[in-house]
C-alpha cells in the first residue's frame, strides 16, 4: 500500500468529542465511570488515568475500532460559563437527565447552551433502573423546553441508559458514532489543516510549569512545534494523554496535556500555530492597597486551575474585593500579603503546606479550603450576612489511618485515635507529612459493626468521610472546629 495512502486518514475516522452536561447529581460523573469501564484499550492496559479534564474510550462499532472523546464538564451552576465552553468545543452533546428528577434549572441551563452551540445533542435518561423513574412525564418536560425528541414530532434522540446496571452503555456509544457520521457534511476536518484547538483546562504546575489541555479541532500538535494561544507562545515539550502516556502527535479529536506554555493560557482561548493579535492575559491578577474600599470584606481567591478560577470569581456576590485571583499553591507571600489588606484566603481544590498554615496562625491571618463551591459560597454569604469566620479553629482530635475498606461507593478510613476523640459531624484535615491534602466532614463513625456517635483516644474504629479524599496508609486525621 502507497505510505502516503495509509498515512492519510479518511476525514471520519477522528472520534467525535462529545461534552457531557446536565443537572448537578443526575448521574453525569457515574456515566463517565462506566463509558470508562467499557473502553476495550483500557482493559487491556490497566485503566490508569489522569485528570486532564477529558478522556478517550475506544470502542468496536460496526466491527471497526473507533474513538471518542468525552469532555469532563464540571456540573455545579457556577461553573455555567466553563460548561458553555465545553459544548463549543464539541462535535456532539449529551443531555442527561435523571429519569426520577426530571428537568432541573441546570438542565435548562445546559439545553440553552447546547442550542447555542448549535451541534447535534443526545438526550440520555440517566438511572433508568429505579422504580421511581417516571419517562414520560420527564418526556413531557423536555417538550415544554422546545426538544423535539424522537416519538414526540422530532428527531433528537433518546436512550435510557443506567450506569449502575450497565444497561445501554455500548447502545449509547454506538448512538454517539451514528450521530457523528450522519452529520458529516458539518466537519471539514483534517490532520493537514492549519492547527485549531481550543484549551479546555489550563494551570500552573510549580514543578513542570503552565500546564493546558487542548482539544483539537483542526490539524496536528507535534513535540517541539510552536503553537500561541492569545499571544501566548508555546514550545512544545510534552504530549500526554489521559492515560499518562507521552506521545509524538496528536490528531483531530484528541485531548491532550501540553507543556511548554510561556504562562498559562486561559480556558475557552483557541490554539493555533500562527501568532494572531492577542489580548493580555494572567494567571494572576493583584490590586494594591490603596485600590481596596474600605468597609467591604477582601478574598484573596486561590483555585487549582483558571477554569476553576474564572467559574468562581464569575459566582461570587458583587459587592466582595477580590484583592488577589491567582492559580497553583497558598505561599507565605498570600499569607503576608493577606496580612496587610486584612483578606481572608480562600483555597479551592489545593493543598496547603504546614508552614504556610503556622504562618496564618500566627500572623492571625484566616485560611479556608474548600473542594466543593457551594460550600465556599455560602460561607461568604454568611459573612456577608454578618456571621463571624472563627479566626483560631479548635482541635477536637487526632488519627492516624491504619487501613482501608470498600464500603458501597466509597471507603472506610480504619483510624487509630491518638489524642482527643473523632465525632460524627466533625470537620477533618487530611495531612501527609507536611502538606494538607484536603479538608472534609465525618458521616459516620463505627466500631465494629456498631455505629457510635464518637470514639476517644486509644480506641480505633471506621470513619466514612464526604467528599471523600484521596488518602494513604500513615496520612493523619486532624479533627477541628
Amino acid at each position: 500500500m502507497d505510505k502516503t495512502n495509509k498515512n492519510k486518514k479518511n476525514e471520519f475516522d477522528f472520534p467525535p468529542v462529545v461534552a457531557v452536561l446536565g443537572h448537578v447529581d443526575h448521574g453525569k460523573t457515574t456515566l463517565l465511570d462506566a463509558i470508562r469501564k467499557s473502553n476495550i484499550a483500557e482493559r487491556e492496559h490497566g485503566g490508569i488515568t489522569q485528570k486532564i479534564g477529558a478522556s478517550t474510550i475506544e470502542i468496536v462499532h460496526d466491527s471497526k475500532v473507533r474513538k471518542i472523546t468525552f469532555i469532563d464538564t464540571p456540573g455545579h451552576e457556577a461553573f455555567s460559563l466553563m460548561r458553555s465552553r465545553g459544548a463549543m468545543a464539541a462535535d456532539i452533546g449529551l443531555l442527561i437527565v435523571s429519569s426520577t428528577d426530571g428537568v432541573m434549572p441546570q438542565t435548562k441551563e445546559s439545553i440553552s447552551h447546547l442550542k447555542a452551540a448549535k451541534i447535534p445533542f443526545i438526550v440520555v435518561l440517566a438511572k433508568s433502573d429505579l422504580a421511581t423513574k417516571n419517562v414520560e412525564k420527564v418526556k413531557q418536560q423536555l417538550s415544554k423546553e422546545k426538544i423535539a425528541i424522537e416519538g414526540y414530532g422530532g428527531d433528537v434522540p433518546i436512550i435510557e441508559v443506567s450506569a449502575k446496571a450497565n444497561t445501554n452503555i455500548k447502545e449509547l456509544l454506538d448512538l454517539i458514532l451514528l450521530v457523528f457520521d450522519m452529520n458529516k457534511s458539518q466537519y471539514n476536518y483534517s490532520a493537514q489543516s492549519p492547527l485549531w484547538g481550543i484549551v479546555i483546562e489550563s494551570k500552573l504546575d510549580l514543578k513542570a510549569g503552565p500546564k493546558a489541555t487542548v482539544i483539537i479541532k483542526n490539524g496536528t500538535i507535534r513535540l517541539r512545534d510552536e503553537l500561541y494561544s492569545e499571544g501566548i507562545r508555546c514550545k512544545v515539550r510534552s504530549l500526554l494523554n489521559d492515560k499518562g502516556e507521552s506521545l509524538k502527535e496528536a490528531l483531530v479529536g484528541d485531548a491532550v496535556e501540553v507543556l511548554g506554555f510561556e504562562s498559562v493560557p486561559k480556558v475557552g482561548t483557541a490554539v493555533t500555530s500562527t501568532l494572531k493579535e492577542s489580548t493580555e492575559t494572567k494567571e494572576e491578577k493583584r490590586l494594591k492597597f490603596e485600590e481596596l474600599e474600605e468597609g467591604l470584606p477582601a478574598f484573596i481567591i486561590v483555585a487549582d486551575t483558571l477554569g476553576s478560577l474564572e467559574a468562581i470569581i464569575e459566582a461570587l456576590p458583587k459587592e466582595i474585593q477580590i484583592a488577589l485571583q491567582k492559580t497553583g499553591d497558598i505561599e507565605t507571600s498570600d499569607v503576608l500579603y493577606a496580612k496587610s489588606t486584612g483578606a481572608i484566603v480562600l483555597g479551592f481544590n489545593i493543598k496547603v503546606k504546614s508552614d504556610v498554615l503556622k504562618l496564618a496562625l500566627t500572623e492571625k491571618v484566616l485560611i479556608r479550603t474548600y473542594t466543593l463551591i457551594y460550600e465556599m459560597l455560602d460561607e461568604i454569604e454568611d459573612l456577608l450576612e454578618g456571621k463571624r469566620l472563627d479566626m483560631q479553629e479548635q482541635i477536637y482530635g487526632k488519627a492516624k489511618i491504619m487501613a482501608r475498606f470498600p464500603f458501597e461507593k466509597t471507603e472506610v478510613l480504619g483510624l487509630s485515635v491518638i489524642e482527643g476523640r473523632i465525632a460524627k459531624g466533625d470537620k477533618v484535615r487530611i495531612s501527609r507529612k507536611d502538606t494538607v491534602i484536603g479538608e472534609s466532614t465525618v458521616t459516620s463513625v463505627r466500631q465494629g459493626k456498631d455505629q457510635v456517635s464518637k470514639v476517644e483516644k486509644g480506641k480505633e474504629c471506621g470513619i466514612i468521610v464526604s467528599p471523600f479524599l484521596d488518602f494513604n496508609i500513615g496520612d493523619m486525621i486532624i479533627s477541628h472546629s
